[in-house]
């Protein structure tokens, strides 16, 4: 429980949030070090976490709104989405059919790469800001959080999940050997 009862930018949800978003960023940000398999499995446990906690971050009213900032560079956002890219060469692109689109019944392109290094820019960018430790700041990154989460990254996840899950467990004989090999 949190020693300041009536700052809600305090309470365990959102600590866990930011937690995880921030556990997220660094492994992201250390990328060209994972192992394909690594990266699969790892966004694989940490997706669905991330999607959770922000199904139970409060809602909150900003004070002062100037206070809110962003911090991940475009090359930043490039060098995770290139990295990400090389790791999951043709394994990269799949179809969706995502209800954020007009047409709700055609199948689309989506990258994998594309769409966690969207999600790093969210959580790196939420995560830093929440460090900067006032309640401005505080407050701005966790309401951002949950409106990226109902607009962007919660989508994102959930569109990813499906992917990642194929990936890792079907029965595909020649690419879980190309796993065993990175």
């Amino acid at each position: 429980m949190s020693e300041y009862p009536d700052d809600l930018t305090l309470t365990k949800p959102v600590v866990e949030m930011m937690t995880i978003a921030g556990e997220y960023s660094v492994y992201m940000d250390t990328i060209e070090d994972k192992s394909k398999k690594g990266v699969l499995e790892f966004t694989h446990r940490i997706l669905p976490l991330l999607y959770l906690k922000g199904t139970m971050l409060p809602a909150l009213e900003v004070e002062y709104p100037e206070a809110n900032e962003r911090f991940v560079t475009e090359e930043q956002w490039e060098n995770v989405f290139t990295n990400l890219r090389e790791k999951f060469g043709k394994d990269d692109e799949y179809w969706i059919i995502d209800p954020q689109y007009i047409n709700e019944t055609e199948p689309i392109k989506a990258s994998l790469s594309e769409n966690l290094a969207d999600i790093y820019q969210d959580m790196k960018d939420l995560s830093t800001l929440y460090q900067k430790d006032t309640v401005a700041a505080r407050e701005n990154a966790v309401t951002d959080c949950k409106d990226l989460f109902a607009s962007h990254w919660g989508y994102r996840i959930g569109n990813i999940l499906a992917r990642l899950h194929h990936l890792l467990y079907a029965d595909n004989d020649d690419f879980i050997e190309s796993l065993d090999i990175l």
